[in-house]
């Protein structure tokens, strides 16, 4: 079995990838390579593995099968060195992810630090844009993981809450509001309001929240859009409007009193972040470690809350 070993490493890569030529490139061997690789071992078991269609690869049923016995054998071929050698292998790889503006500024750092002290082999690529493209990037293969702020109704991708994360009215600290706790929703109404672009997990939970309250963005003033949480901190603080954030975004804000939280009564602003991927494609070794240290992560918080 010992000359499977490669072609079983290759076999893990291209599901976990869903691509011969993604696997080709992250193991640095030539597309030609991995096929003959994946051919071999379907000869050796007499069954096909994957689906070949359109330059993707989808694991068969078989290939499902193999996915975790081949991820236990190449774990006891690295204990059996171990043990034979006395040098322990450090467990590598590849991580990818890619995160929607909330959790990949203001959550994504933290954990990546953690993330890095247990695994420090572990390469990790993470890009932050809307929660429309990460969901993308996650079903198109591009990203093992992603973290958003909104639960996927997409019926091929996983979503698995991993943190909470509360919104709020930011107002200028020398607003007419400032000193308030709270304002009525009719009394947004009159103000302008800047939101956050289509596609954005923060402006998809107002348009929810004011969707229960029986209203809608067209309801409110909205005076200009913009595409980041800092130009909307900035524009806020010049006196353009008044927005519905993150507290996570304008944390350091509200401590300085720059910016001032408000509750809107009537407007449930509270939503939970999803570590999302894709249930067709089998996840890497990395993917399920950050899994488990974004779970660990959330039984600290409830801990603490409790």
């Amino acid at each position: 079995m010992s000359e499977q070993l490669p072609n079983l490493e290759t076999f893990l890569q291209a599901a976990e990838l869903g691509s011969f030529t993604a696997a080709a490139r992250s193991l640095k061997l030539t597309q030609a390579a991995v096929s003959q690789r994946i051919q071999a071992l379907e000869q050796d078991l007499g069954i096909p593995l994957f689906y070949r269609q359109g330059g993707k690869a989808a694991l068969t049923e078989a290939g499902q099968v193999l996915y975790p016995e081949a991820q236990r054998i190449l774990a006891l071929h690295r204990e059996a060195r171990q043990k034979v050698t006395g040098k322990k292998l450090p467990l590598a790889g590849e991580l990818t992810l890619a995160a929607s503006s909330i959790p990949g500024e203001y959550l994504l750092p933290g954990l990546l630090s953690a993330f890095r002290k247990k695994h420090p082999h572990i390469q990790v690529r993470a890009t932050v844009t809307d929660s429309q493209e990460v969901e993308d990037q996650v079903e198109h293969g591009q990203a093992n993981l992603g973290l958003v702020g909104k639960r996927s109704d997409n019926p091929h991708v996983e979503s698995r809450c991993f943190a909470s994360d509360t919104l709020a009215l930011i107002v200028p600290g020398k607003h007419p509001w400032s000193q308030r706790k709270r304002v009525e929703l009719e009394e947004l109404a009159g103000q302008p309001l800047i939101v956050r672009e289509a596609g954005s997990g923060s402006r998809w939970c107002l348009e929810q929240a004011l969707a229960h309250a029986g209203k809608s963005l067209r309801d409110l003033e909205v005076g200009l859009e913009l595409g980041s949480n800092e130009g909307i901190k900035e524009a806020v603080d010049q006196g353009l409007g008044v927005a519905v954030l993150s507290t996570l975004a304008v944390k350091k804000e509200l401590q300085s009193g720059r910016l001032q939280a408000l509750q809107v009564k009537g407007l449930a602003l509270q939503r939970d972040m999803y570590v999302i991927w894709d249930k067709r494609r089998a996840l890497s070794i990395p993917a399920r470690l950050f899994i488990d240290l974004l779970e660990s992560s959330r039984e600290s918080q409830k801990d603490a809350g409790s």
